[in-house]
């Protein structure tokens, strides 16, 4: 059984060494090629062992094939290539241009190369001419930012290979650079948008015994901070008498996309509360209030980044909308704000397909001390405002309603 296993061993190790010597061939031979030389190879066979020479002529012929391809692939390069996209963001709709430059980096004279580079979901191919050592040639092309996305171009590969695609060999010669293709958004008025304007804390009628605002004084207890204890007021009652304060509480907005496909009617109207939750985010980042922008579904959450209102539209450019699932918004709103303070608002932006419903019962996860606001997108509806049992729901029809709408809430 051991020398099974020791035998074993060998032929895997054997076999892992000879695909590693086998393998830089196997790769450059397409899947076309394969069937090639399987053609070949059974048709040579046939031929061989029945007599016929119309199948040897037919193998041979394709083996010829096979090794006039491999001919194609002579030659290395040796280029430095830089992809550049300028601008590296834009608003969708804007124009945004790319630049490749390819440098013959070697010490003799290229040949003619052919440059494939991916665009977003296209790809663009470049002929380039046989470059003198140290030699330019650049190409530039307009990229596609009709609508929102984080498009990728690159890596830059040079291809060689037959006409037939028999064989392709593919170097790399760049990175992939990304352009950030940023959500429409408004401008609204400030501090309308944060709806919390006591951006050093909020006074709640919770007592606690350190803080800021000041509320009593009580009776000492064993335990109690000797720091709180007021002194006069103790000298001229004969007992210990300390502070109690009422809590203050930092304001924090929380806002919620949700993205589950199912919630929107059609992808402008997707894009359009992307839009939406993109311009009250970035007001309240100008305006300095503490701000968590949460996308997704229960399952599948992401959180926007709130540095800057820059990385923040730079992640609302990745927003995707989310298949259906069996999760509701009032997952959603548990899943993002569980391991987190109570918010002292949360907006919740969705499709007009959303239940109020589900938007309600979302508002019933937090206490009074939380203030909800529903903004339900549906793309040409009039604006109107409402009040559901406590809740206010927005209507937005198209993103120029916003700024008038929040100063409504405010």
């Amino acid at each position: 059984m051991q020398s099974l296993r020791t035998l074993l061993g060998l032929v895997r190790l054997a076999a892992g060494r000879a695909w590693a010597v086998v393998r830089p061939v196997a790769g450059i031979v397409s899947p076309l090629g394969w069937i090639v030389a399987g053609v070949a190879l059974v048709t040579g066979l046939t031929g061989a062992f029945l007599g016929w020479p119309e199948f040897r002529f037919l193998a041979l012929t394709l083996a010829a094939g096979l090794l006039v391809a491999f001919a194609f692939l002579a030659g290395r390069e040796r280029f430095r290539v830089e992809v550049e996209l300028r601008p590296r963001r834009v608003v969708a709709g804007e124009r945004a241009f790319g630049r490749l430059l390819v440098v013959n980096a070697g010490a003799r004279r290229s040949t003619p190369a052919r440059l494939e580079l991916p665009v977003g979901r296209g790809e663009a191919e470049f002929g380039i001419p046989a470059l003198a050592p140290g030699a330019e040639h650049e190409e530039l092309f307009a990229v596609p930012t009709q609508r929102r996305a984080v498009i990728v171009a690159g890596p830059a590969v040079s291809v060689r290979g037959d006409a037939l695609g028999l064989v392709r060999r593919s170097v790399r010669w760049s990175d992939p650079v990304e352009l950030f293709v940023h959500p429409r958004t408004v401008r609204l008025r400030p501090s309308a948008a944060g709806l919390v304007r006591d951006l050093e804390g909020e006074v709640t009628p919770t007592i606690t015994n350190n803080d800021l605002a000041f509320h009593a004084l009580r009776p000492y207890e064993p335990g109690d901070d000797r720091r709180y204890v007021h002194w006069r007021t103790s000298a001229r009652t004969g007992q210990l008498m300390v502070r109690q304060f009422n809590e203050t509480r930092r304001s924090e907005l929380v806002l919620l996309h949700a993205a589950d496909e199912a919630g929107y009617a059609s992808e402008d109207e997707f894009e359009l509360a992307v839009s939406v939750l993109a311009s009250i985010a970035a007001q309240v980042l100008r305006d300095g209030t503490r701000l968590r922008v949460v996308s997704g579904v229960a399952d599948r959450v992401l959180e926007l980044r709130t540095a800057t209102p820059v990385t923040m539209l730079d992640d609302s450019a990745r927003i995707e909308p989310r298949p259906a699932g069996a999760s509701t918004v009032r997952d959603l709103a548990r899943e993002a704000t569980r391991r987190h303070p109570a918010p002292s608002v949360l907006v919740l932006v969705a499709g007009a397909a959303t239940p109020i419903a589900d938007l309600r019962a979302a508002d019933s996860l937090f206490g009074p001390d939380t203030r909800t606001i529903a903004l339900r997108v549906e793309a040409g509806a009039e604006p109107r405002l409402s009040i559901l049992s406590g809740l206010a729901v927005v209507t937005i029809g198209e993103l120029g309603d916003l700024p008038g709408l929040m100063r409504k809430l405010t």
